[in-house]
């Protein structure tokens, strides 16, 4: 397969500008898609940004930035009609976007529930619904949304809440977007890169997921990234309404 499978393809990713979605942008340009960076204004500094969108413009793809909150209809509609001047019609939306929050019910402040379910699941809903009838009109397009390890349990609150309702929407939107558009979810496990913040609340966490999973480590960013790039490829023309969980087999069922 051509190593470079997305040429002409316009990929919109929101949470674009750290972490796992710094790391997804990289992979896809290096893919050859032109990348639309998405994230809250004053998420990163001026500089950084500019030093994120010049890494990606040395794979030999363009490369902007659109802030933006994309769970808000008016935003998104407003982020698109940006793109589409400065570039052209997205073809593929990775919904990076995701805090976390592990309040007890109980304890949850209203306020932080509605920033996890609008940026997690509402902001789902709303990019799709402004992106897919362009994606229709040209015959092709991807969305892959990121659920989450959290979504198969029943201890991780209001952002296991979110995550398995993103897997719902995902198996959703499948149906009412094919056949042009296949819509899959990746639920990474816990990220080795992330563990620091996780210690903090639990400092043995790690060592204990590791011991669960058959391969014996734990999910890098990286390999999320490919797996998002693998969804986008050929090779994932007939698959769609997935949710691909992807952990090491940490969270196989058991006795």
């Amino acid at each position: 397969m051509n190593t470079r499978f997305l040429e002409g393809k316009i990929t919109l990713l929101s949470g674009a500008y750290r972490n796992l979605g710094e790391v997804t942008a990289m992979e896809l340009a290096g893919k050859g898609s032109d990348i639309v960076l998405n994230d809250l204004p004053g998420a990163v500094t001026p500089g950084e940004k500019d030093t994120l969108l010049e890494r990606i413009r040395k794979k030999n793809v363009r490369a902007v930035a659109v802030d933006g909150d994309i769970s808000s209809l008016k935003a998104v509609r407003q982020i698109r009609r940006k793109i589409v001047e400065e570039l052209g019609q997205v073809s593929i939306i990775i919904n990076c976007a995701g805090p976390f929050n592990l309040s007890p019910f109980l304890k949850l402040k209203e306020k932080d529930w509605n920033t996890v379910m609008d940026v997690n699941v509402k902001a789902v809903y709303v990019t799709a619904g402004v992106f897919a009838p362009d994606m229709k009109s040209a015959g092709w397009g991807r969305i892959v949304n990121l659920s989450a390890g959290s979504s198969f349990v029943r201890n991780h609150g209001v952002f296991g809440l979110a995550k398995a309702a993103v897997s719902f929407l995902t198996e959703e939107l499948s149906l009412e977007l094919g056949p042009e558009i296949t819509v899959n979810a990746v639920a990474p496990g816990q990220i080795e890169e992330s563990l620091p913040l996780v210690h903090k609340i639990d400092p043995s966490f790690g060592e204990r997921y590791t011991e669960r999973a058959p391969l014996k480590r734990l999910v890098r960013r990286r390999d999320v990234a490919r797996l998002i790039a693998m969804l986008c490829s050929p090779v994932s023309d007939m698959i769609t309404g997935e949710t691909i969980r992807i952990d090491g087999g940490a969270e196989l069922p058991r006795f």
